[in-house]
């Protein structure tokens, strides 16, 4: 059984920056396509980064083009989310999603979710 940590989330005020980390725990050989997403309350889940594996590519959202970076540290097998320059309209909480191949083969995971509020 795999299961995916996030961690970095807390409060911030406006420009200023956190980083997230996603770390899965368990049994698992390669951590291949990860992805953060945001739920802020009363919207829908967005996508806001993807890192593919063996440099299959980065896409954002087009909100966060410019501020936010995602990148891998493979022999640590995590992904990290940095936001620079936050807004207020960045508070929502923030989930890991990715591909995992373990010994049952490749399968989707998400984590619980880490806040993120940014408010003066």
């Amino acid at each position: 059984q795999v299961r995916l940590v996030e961690s970095g989330g807390g409060l911030v005020q406006p420009g200023g920056s956190l980083r997230l980390s996603c770390e899965p725990f368990g049994a698992f050989f390669s951590l291949d396509a990860t992805a953060w997403y945001r739920q802020a309350p009363g919207k829908e889940r967005e996508r806001v980064a993807i890192i593919r594996s063996g440099g299959g590519g980065i896409e954002y959202a087009d909100s966060v083009k410019g501020r936010f970076t995602i990148s891998r540290d493979d022999p640590k097998s995590t992904v990290y989310l940095q936001m620079n320059s936050l807004k207020p309209e960045d508070t929502a909480v923030y989930y890991c999603n990715a591909d995992i191949f373990g010994p049952t083969g490749q399968e989707n995971y998400w984590g619980q979710g880490t806040q993120v509020t940014v408010s003066s």
